[in-house]
Formats: structure tokens, C-alpha cells, sequence
């Protein structure tokens, strides 16, 4: 029943002049599974979920995010939105992400994800790192997409930051322009972050274990040189590693 109140709640907020601007920036998920809300709608619907639940006593949230598969693009907006606000411990965000993961089909719902268990000074970080490096490790776009970004959102300015998540990063092999696109965002990060670990990523001789293929290495430097938290000489040092390559 609360999946069905939802997914009517959801069909009233559709929006068809933004389902088409959102079709075009996410091209990989079919018109058909698509309403047109904008994100600010979801997130609010979000909190009045929990708050309806909270006030009355009902499950509608925890019902929600059992019922997987969704059909829509914005059923998956806001499973994600919920799992962000709802999960305290990382031992059930590992439980509840490898669920849905899975069903991830997109660069958009990855990227909503960002839950609060694993900013907790409680989140034992060996466990998490030992996910991620799992996750990176799974052959799915997505779920190796958000393993990357969990990465660069989480450790890169903490303590917890370690070089040798750069080679976690670095030995990813993939095709997928999604999984590579991210790990670019992750380097131009790390530079704007942990420059004197990051940089010797794209030096020529390189170690083994930091080297990065020609497209990543030279998307990650357009990505630090686009950054506004890097300096206009550091940037000009980054220009003169760039790698001549025939793919675009």
C-alpha cells in the first residue's frame, strides 16, 4: 500500500518539459521510466516520508526500500535520498547498499548517494576501505563508480586519507566512460587535496601501480586544470604531463 502511495505521489509531481532536458543528461535510462521531478522535490518528499512515519507510526519508508526493483528513474532518485537519511551504521549501509546497488543503472542516482553512516567518527574505516576496495572489484559500472566517489567524498580530505588509495583508484581497468569518468574527478580532486601524494600519479615514469591510462591520465588533468582550487602555476606544470593520444 505505501509503495503505491508513493509512486502516486510521485506521478503528481511529474513534470514533462524537464523529463526531456533530464533524458537528454541522462541517456541511458529510457524516457518511458522517467516522470520529470527535480531533485530539490524529491529530497523534500524524502524528509515528509520520514516525517509521516515518524508522526504516525508507519513503515512506509522501510517498506519502500525493501521493494526492489523500482520501475522509475525517481523511485531510485528516492530510495537513494532515503538511504542517505536513514541508515546509521555502516554495517547496515553495507547491507542496504549491496541491495540496491545492483539496480543502479545510472551515473545520476550513483552520484545521490551519499550516506551519513560512513561520515561517522564511529565507522570503523578499515571495514568501509575493505568494502570499497570490494565494490571496485565487482565488474558493475555503478557499483565501482560509487566505491570511487565514496572514496573521493570521504577520505580524500581526512584523516584517514591513505597513498595507497590512489592505487586502489589507479588499478581499476575499465572500457565504461562512466567508471573512468570518475576516476578522473577522483584525481583532479586528490590534486586539489593531497598534491604531493597525487601529482607523481602523472609523472612519466610513474610506479606501476600509480599509472593511470592515457584517457584517465589526460581527463584528470583537464578536470585539475578546470578546478578553481588549483593554483594557475601548478596548473601549467600539469599542462606539460598531458599525453598525446589518439582517444578522445
Amino acid at each position: 500500500m505505501g509503495h503505491e502511495v508513493i509512486a502516486g505521489h510521485l506521478h503528481a509531481l511529474a513534470d514533462t518539459s524537464y523529463k526531456a532536458f533530464n533524458a537528454a543528461l541522462i541517456p541511458n535510462v529510457s524516457p518511458e521510466k522517467m516522470l520529470g521531478i527535480r531533485v530539490p522535490q524529491l529530497r523534500s518528499y524524502a524528509k515528509e516520508l520520514l516525517r509521516s512515519d515518524m508522526d504516525g507510526g508507519t513503515h512506509v519508508v522501510e517498506d519502500f526500500l525493501e521493494a526492489l526493483p523500482h520501475t522509475l528513474f525517481e523511485e531510485n532518485m528516492l530510495h537513494a535520498m532515503l538511504l542517505n537519511l536513514t541508515v546509521h551504521s555502516a554495517d547496515e549501509a553495507f547491507r542496504m547498499l549491496d541491495r540496491f546497488l545492483p539496480h543502479v543503472d545510472n551515473w545520476a542516482v550513483c552520484d545521490a548517494l551519499n550516506v551519513r553512516a560512513f561520515h561517522s567518527s564511529k565507522a570503523d574505516s578499515h571495514a568501509v576501505l575493505r568494502k570499497i576496495n570490494a565494490w571496485t572489484g565487482s565488474g558493475d559500472t555503478y557499483t565501482i563508480r560509487y566505491a570511487v566517489d565514496l572514496l573521493m567524498k570521504d577520505f580524500l580530505d581526512d584523516p584517514r586519507f591513505d597513498p595507497e588509495q590512489l592505487e586502489l583508484v589507479a588499478g581499476i581497468r575499465s572500457d565504461d566512460y562512466y567508471v573512468n569518468m570518475v576516476r578522473a574527478w577522483y584525481v583532479a580532486t586528490a590534486l586539489a587535496k593531497q598534491w604531493d601524494a597525487t601529482i607523481v600519479m602523472l609523472f612519466p615514469d610513474a610506479p606501476g601501480e600509480l599509472r593511470l591510462d592515457d584517457w584517465t591520465h589526460n581527463k584528470s588533468i583537464q578536470k585539475a586544470c578546470e578546478s578553481r582550487r588549483i593554483t594557475a602555476e601548478r596548473k601549467s606544470y600539469l599542462r606539460t604531463l598531458k599525453r598525446n593520444s589518439h582517444r578522445e
